[in-house]
């Protein structure tokens, strides 16, 4: 069951659902709260937002066991935590420290890691995937003039497929557990020189694990590192994520369940940069902070996190904080839909707000992550169960989103 404890979108993802949930007096972890001594300061606004977030709770039933939501509202932000780590009866209560597996929304650090190293002048937006590909690695074929960029697998415009040739056969056997396990860096290679773009590059989108996480790794082969280990360095130290790994079994994480059966970490080795991702809950605020605030400021002591030797990181540079601008540029509009697409980040008009949101999963848990600029809110709502068919709680998280960017 999930206890309180101390302390409108469409699901994407290599997803593919969720806590026996009981929501009351949730403890929460506070930050930046003028208004803290004022229980009655703008009640109801807080009213309606404090009844999004219950309903987030009950979406995530019957399976998960945790639930965190991770909030900033105007001058406020707090991350509420509800159950326990697992089923068993030593689990941990959930706090603003219980790690969760992100899946999809693992891209969205992609697409910052993608624009902080084209601030950084290391390549461009519209560089070839050819020129950046690892030596003796084939391109794809492309019938057409236009050869697929950087942009294109950043917006999902490459014309590659959902997933890469040859996976899903190889991912029959462990499909509800752990399908990418046993695709690596040779299978990603492989998939590559077999793989032929018949449209146009640019002209058409079309939602693909394989693209962002090719991205990925045409990242990592430019910074001269893994994908985990550079996103720790321009992207986790720099904003103080002292949580945020790739690693599959991080300390403190939450046990993630597909239809109350406890599931074994989630392994993407191939495609990192598509899922690899796992966050805290205090770690998913200041990410979301920091794209409100443009790399600025992050939340009351989430300073530059140590590098290996124990000295303090750089706070955010120019380029990071161009990064995140640069990821909430809108690049296109999607096909039969008023929404439209930054890098990565999908976008909303919702009255006179913008929205950007993007969600995740993986076979034991389920991500919704988004921010508003214009309403001062961002929204984070993880829980440890698979995604529902129906997206309930991936809905539900849209909907404090929305409800948290109507708050004065």
């Amino acid at each position: 069951m999930i206890g309180p404890n101390a302390s409108g979108p469409t699901s994407h993802g290599p997803d593919t659902s969720h806590p026996d949930a009981s929501c009351s007096n949730a403890n929460r972890s506070n930050a930046n709260r003028p208004n803290a001594n004022r229980p009655n300061a703008n009640r109801p606004d807080a009213n309606r937002l404090d009844a999004a977030v219950a309903a987030a709770v009950r979406a995530a039933r019957p399976y998960a066991t945790a639930v965190t939501i991770a909030l900033v509202h105007g001058d406020r932000a707090e991350v509420r935590c509800f159950g326990r780590t697992g089923r068993s009866p030593g689990a941990a209560p959930c706090t603003p420290g219980t790690v969760f597996e992100l899946g999809s929304v693992s891209k969205t650090f992609t697409a910052l890691l993608l624009a902080e190293m084209a601030a950084r002048g290391e390549l461009a937006l519209d560089d070839p995937v050819e020129d950046r590909l690892p030596h003796r690695w084939r391109a794809a074929k492309v019938r057409s003039a236009e050869p697929i960029r950087l942009l294109h697998l950043a917006t999902h415009t490459s014309g590659l497929p959902g997933l890469p040739p040859g996976l899903l056969a190889k991912a029959v056997p462990a499909w509800f557990s752990n399908p990418y396990e046993t695709y690596g860096d040779e299978q990603l290679r492989e998939s590559l020189a077999r793989t032929t773009v018949r449209g146009t590059p640019g002209s058409r989108y079309g939602y693909s694990n394989y693209g962002v996480g090719l991205l990925g790794r045409l990242l990592a082969e430019t910074g001269g590192m893994p994908y985990g280990d550079l996103l720790a360095e321009r992207i986790c130290r720099p904003l103080g994520l002292r949580a945020t790994t790739c690693a599959p079994d991080p300390p403190g994480r939450a046990t993630g369940y597909r239809r109350g059966r406890a599931l074994p970490p989630w392994r993407i080795p191939g495609l990192p940069g598509a899922g690899a991702v796992r966050a805290d809950g205090a770690d998913l605020l200041r990410y979301l902070r920091a794209h409100l605030d443009g790399g600025t400021a992050a939340a009351p002591g989430s300073g530059p996190a140590p590098n290996p030797a124990g000295e303090p990181a750089a706070d955010p540079g120019d380029g990071l904080g161009a990064a995140l601008r640069d990821v909430q540029r809108l690049r296109l509009r999607l096909p039969h839909s008023t929404d439209r697409i930054g890098l990565v980040w999908m976008h909303r008009r919702s009255g006179d707000r913008d929205l950007y949101f993007h969600s995740g999963g993986t076979r034991g848990f389920t991500a919704f992550v988004g921010f508003s600029p214009e309403g001062s809110a961002a929204v984070a709502a993880v829980a440890n169960t698979a995604p529902a068919l129906d997206g309930r709680f991936v809905q539900a998280g849209y909907e404090v989103l929305r409800v948290a960017s109507r708050c004065q």
